[in-house]
């Protein structure tokens, strides 16, 4: 069977935006569906899982945030980053909503996407949730991060803005954040196969606003002002990814290794 995939990435609870980029999924000649973690922090958890949960051409990578969500419900100690509002999304979840994103893979791969080849889905880099890859990541780096691979693209996220990029013969991009996107409104995703497609899909902010501020609670107001109305410019964007990168550099083991 012929694969063509839409990814999703980094939705964090916003459910107007993860609603417009299905619409445009449903348009588009796809057959299977992969989340790319960060699917939940944020204004409306609960109703984002239970809207995704019991899609039949759907899988999921986990993601940070998705880590720290599991980790604030069951009161262990949560990842250097948990993502946005995570104690107040656990609150708002069920035990079976938690079991589903505690169920998540590190990775999804995929073995033969049309016109594409393998194909491997990862939140931050294939060996952590953590990583931190975007455009002005060193091609070195690059190499590091995709060492013991055998896949012709990576598709990441958890850095919220889309680029394209080759290193040796694999192809990485990012699809971009459902959510909270960085340098422009929308929502981004990715259509992989035939080829390689970064969408942008936009949807109605006010409207979305007005729906989510009427949960009357103070993290959605936040939300909503900082990455709805708003949202981060790309020079914020940049800055913010430039420091988490020369942390990660400094204290990066000397050799890859796999996370689980």
């Amino acid at each position: 069977m012929s694969v063509r995939m839409a990814v999703l990435s980094d939705v964090h609870g916003n459910l107007p935006a993860l609603e417009a980029v299905l619409s445009d999924v449903r348009k588009a000649d796809v057959n299977l569906i992969v989340f790319g973690g960060d699917l939940a922090s944020g204004p409306m958890p609960a109703e984002t899982i239970d809207l995704v949960r019991s899609m039949p051409n759907a899988r999921f990578v986990r993601g940070n945030a998705d880590r720290g969500v599991v980790a604030a419900y069951d009161g262990t100690p949560k990842p250097e980053w948990p993502g946005p509002y995570a104690d107040w999304c656990a609150t708002r979840i069920s035990r079976a909503q938690r079991d589903f994103l505690n169920s998540f893979a590190p990775t999804v791969e995929v073995e033969e996407v049309e016109g594409v080849g393998r194909v491997l889905v990862c939140h931050g880099s294939p060996r952590s949730d953590l990583d931190v890859i975007w455009s002005g990541t060193p091609t070195d780096r690059l190499r590091w991060f995709l060492t013991g691979l055998d896949v012709d693209l990576v598709v990441c996220g958890h850095t919220h803005i889309q680029f394209d990029r080759v290193v040796g013969d694999t192809r990485i991009v990012n699809a971009g954040s459902v959510g909270m996107p960085s340098g422009k409104h929308g929502a981004f995703w990715a259509q992989i196969g035939p080829g390689v497609q970064l969408k942008r899909t936009g949807y109605d902010r006010v409207e979305a606003a007005a729906r989510l501020r009427k949960l009357d609670v103070l993290e959605v107001d936040e939300f909503v002002r900082e990455n709805v109305l708003r949202v981060p410019t790309l020079s914020e964007a940049v800055e913010f990814i430039k420091a988490a990168e020369a942390k990660q550099s400094a204290s990066a083991d000397t050799q890859p290794r796999v996370t689980s």
